[in-house]
């Protein structure tokens, strides 16, 4: 609980306060409990999205990962999403957060980079007015990630951002790239 209570904490007030005492167990403690979080705040916002689709019969388009799937080996989605993505979204986003350690306007910086990021991910979509109308809701799981990826940013390091990052990215689409390996329909 102690995590998540610090997390509240750090979001509600960006400080940049490296926690160079944490050992190695308690940092991948920290980072299995946000990556669980990380994945219960996406999944009920997809879901939410789902039903939303459904009985509204709203139309989003196509998805860029599909296209992805369609377009390429499993061994290069792999990589795209569990390495290059993580690394390059990571050291743009999260890493210049350093530069603004001893600014008094750290919390805004951190806010700005954290929107930038979420809202990046609208590409995503087939721009439409229905995908701009639901673009808060659509961008809210990768808003939320971004506040986690943040706050490890700042506590424990760009580096386990790029882990945790790297992590979440692989569980979400490792499923379907190995139902693709195993020539599992998905459809």
């Amino acid at each position: 609980m102690e995590t998540y209570k610090d997390l509240l904490q750090f979001i509600k007030k960006p400080v940049y306060d490296n926690s160079d005492g944490w050992d190695l167990q308690a940092r991948i403690s920290i980072l299995a409990k946000l990556l669980a979080l990380s994945l219960i705040l996406s999944f009920t916002i997809g879901v939410t999205l789902a039903i939303l689709e459904t009985i509204t019969d709203l139309e989003l388009g196509e998805h860029a990962i599909d296209q992805l799937f369609n377009d390429y080996s499993p061994v290069f989605i792999l990589l795209v999403v569990a390495v290059l993505a993580p690394v390059i979204e990571e050291l743009i986003f999260r890493g210049p957060l350093y530069l603004f350690r001893d600014s008094r306007y750290f919390g805004i910086i951190f806010y700005l980079f954290t929107l930038v990021f979420g809202f990046y991910h609208i590409t995503n979509f087939e721009i439409s007015l229905n995908v701009i109308y639901f673009a808060p809701l659509l961008v809210s799981p990768q808003l939320c990630i971004g506040l986690i990826l943040g706050y490890v940013r700042v506590k424990l390091g760009l580096i386990w951002a790029i882990v945790l990052h790297s992590m979440y990215n692989l569980l979400l689409t490792g499923p379907i790239i190995l139902a693709q390996v195993l020539e599992i329909p998905l459809q």
